[in-house]
Order: C-alpha cells, then structure tokens, then sequence
C-alpha cells in the first residue's frame, strides 16, 4: 500500500497526511510544487467543494492548478475556516454567506465574507491559530473547540475527540465556563442558524 499523501485538513487548518477519507475536497490556491506541500494558503479565498461535479475533474499536483484537499467532514472544513463553494454547492454557499453576514441592504460579497473569515482563522502575517473564547452554553452543535491540548467536536452533551485517524473518545461537555472554539465566529453564527453542517457517522455514534 502506498503512503498517504500530504492533503489532508486538520480542523486547526493544518496540511497533513493521513489515510483518514475524505467527505468532501478544498481549495486555498496553489500550495504545492511537484508532490510537495511549500506553502500554508496563497489568498483569503478558502473554499470547500463538493467531490463531483458535473464531469470535471481536479487533477492532483498538477503544475499550476490548484491543490485539491480534503475534509473527512464538513464539521472539520468550517473549523478550518473553510466556507462552501459558490459554484458546486451554490445553495450552501448562500445559506452559509447569508447566516454569516445577514445584511438588510442586499447580497453580501464572496470577497467580504472570505476576507472576514481570513481575519478569524489565522493571526495576520503569521500561519499561527486564532481561538476564539465562547460560552460553553453557547458553542453550537458541528463547532471545534481545543480543550486539554486536544481538538473535539461538540455535539449535544458529548465532546468527540479528533486525530488524524479519526474521531475517538468521548468526554462531557461543560457545563459552564469559557470554551476555546476552533471554528471560526463567522462559521460558529452560521452553525448557530441551524445550518445542518455534514458530521461523520462515527462521530455521532461516539457522541450517542
């Protein structure tokens, strides 16, 4: 069997390789030279699109394309602080934009919603993490928090532990006290709204 190869998003937004399938594949540019990894994003635009699309088809590592990533769900793409696409999933990205930036003086921008989540996901001129202090009671079903050094899903009661070999474990939630969010606030408001973010079947198993 062959090694994995490096394309795989942590929902902190690291680049890794791992075995772990992919639910769904990103974007953030051209990141890669030959088989290689040499940089972390070329713009704001970070999107999450869907794995066929009519007959097209995203040719991995080609020289000047952009590097096709993957998501092991959509819960780990908007932790990453990655949003849908606006061609392949047209619907998602509406009521993704729509929830993220509600505006009564008509559509907002794709370049505005994708320059305010590049302000939330990574500190500026740096590829170090933003955490975003919350509630506890007010960290939604589908976010990621960083609790004890480890990254966990939360859904319902249950925190639903995350490695590159996928969701393992399972711990309370809190009840109370500041939680450290992964996700991005712009996607936490839009999980918030009801968006019924894709999560892993063995995730909700573990949560129960």
């Amino acid at each position: 069997m062959s090694s994995p190869q490096r394309n795989r998003v942590t929902p902190l937004g690291d680049i890794v390789a791992t075995p772990l399938r992919g639910a769904w594949m990103g974007n953030r540019g051209i990141l890669h030279r030959g088989t290689e990894i040499v940089s972390f994003h070329r713009s704001d635009l970070w999107i999450t699109c869907r794995l066929t699309y009519r007959d097209w088809r995203a040719h991995q590592w080609q020289p000047g394309h952009y590097t096709v990533l993957f998501f092991h769900d959509e819960a780990v793409s908007f932790a990453a602080g990655h949003r849908p696409c606006a061609l392949c999933r047209r619907s998602d990205y509406h009521a993704f934009r729509d929830a993220a930036l509600p505006t009564g003086d008509g559509p907002v921008t794709a370049k505005a919603l994708d320059r305010l989540l590049h302000s939330q996901r990574i500190v500026a001129g740096s590829h170090h993490r933003q955490l975003h202090p919350i509630s506890w009671p007010e960290v939604p079903d589908g976010a990621f928090v960083l609790i004890d050094d480890q990254m966990a899903l939360v859904l319902g009661p249950a925190l639903v532990g995350w490695t590159t070999a996928g969701y393992q474990d399972r711990r309370s939630r809190p009840a109370n006290g500041v939680a450290m969010a992964i996700t991005p606030p712009a996607a936490l408001t839009v999980l918030q709204s009801g968006y019924p973010a894709q999560i892993a079947v063995t995730a909700r198993e573990l949560a129960g």
